[in-house]
């Protein structure tokens, strides 16, 4: 196993030399809104890779106290109905839709072949497929009529934040989501404890089978699952490992562990790509074993690709 596995897991958007307009400048601010979210104690937790599982490159070291005031978090991830409310509501065009094309799984995509333009150099599974968007998860020949509960995907950082906005939110810290994600539980491997398949059943929604060819879906689902799908974790909090990875507010490095403050961590001050947790359908422990609770990943703030979501937050008043 090498140390850089970043194109399994969502492979970056824009190729080099590409010119893309930007956003639209209007952004839609919502009253605060605490719907769906549940209300966490905050404290001190201890956060990082506790067993020396992470991959260097990703910084899940050293493991280091961290103290959150109180704090509100969505109890699942976005659906796609509640995004169709929101895209609705403002109009907002993703950066997927701008760009013209995301990142499908080679096994699913659902296009006419013109529409195929071809793998993500080091991770040939990852196709780019025109009119691949939240709408089409697949392609052209794909939608999510009967999908709205699953989460919504190929939405970039760029995306997740105006959502947020609108819906009088904001994402969490990578410090809130690893709190939130642990669920009360301290220094373990998973969300529910250190088996991956306690009692012999399947808790989160991950590959199963020979990656990146074969998935027997052992778990149900060869993409999303829905968003209350396998058991909610201590603090009543929905699929935080797998089925797809959430954004975070932070700036991604490396070493930010190594010097974040003890009182509320919000992430370096700069930086070229945000952080991204919890693992998705795609992660296996043959090659992205990200779907335990201290793994990190990051991605360029206008990346999308078929597995790629988030969740809200909300500070407590």
């Amino acid at each position: 196993m090498t140390h850089d596995h970043r194109p399994c897991c969502t492979p970056t958007a824009t190729p080099a030399g590409v010119a893309v307009p930007p956003p639209a400048a209007g952004r839609t601010v919502g009253a605060r809104s605490i719907r769906g979210q549940v209300r966490l104690p905050g404290g001190e937790f201890t956060m990082g890779d506790a067993f020396g599982e992470g991959y260097p490159a990703d910084g899940e070291t050293p493991v280091h106290p961290a103290r959150l005031a109180p704090f509100h978090i969505d109890e699942t991830a976005v659906t796609n109905a509640r995004f169709a409310s929101f895209v609705k509501a403002t109009g907002h065009v993703t950066d997927a839709e701008r760009f013209g094309s995301s990142a499908v799984f080679h096994l699913v995509v659902a296009a006419p072949s013109a529409d195929v333009l071809g793998g993500a150099a080091g991770a040939p599974w990852w196709i780019n497929v025109r009119g691949a968007h939240w709408r089409r998860p697949e392609g052209a020949r794909s939608d999510i009529t009967d999908r709205q509960h699953h989460p919504v995907v190929h939405v970039s950082w760029n995306d997740a934040t105006a959502y947020a906005r609108w819906a009088g939110k904001r994402l969490p810290t990578e410090a809130e989501w690893e709190y939130a994600a642990r669920g009360g539980l301290s220094g373990r491997r998973y969300a529910w404890g250190d088996d991956l398949t306690p009692g012999g059943r399947w808790r989160c929604n991950i590959w199963q089978g020979r990656f990146p060819h074969v998935n027997t879906a052992e778990d149900g689902h060869l993409t999303t699952a829905p968003v209350k799908s396998y058991r909610p974790n201590g603090f009543g909090l929905w699929n935080t490992a797998g089925n797809v990875w959430e954004w975070c507010s932070d700036w991604f490095s490396p070493t930010y562990y190594s010097q974040a403050p003890r009182t509320d961590p919000r992430g370096p001050e700069t930086g070229t790509a945000r952080v991204l947790r919890g693992g998705s359908y795609l992660c296996h422990d043959s090659y992205c074993n990200r779907y335990r609770v201290a793994a990190r990943s990051s991605n360029t703030p206008d990346s999308s690709s078929g597995n790629l979501g988030f969740r809200c937050a909300n500070d407590t008043l």
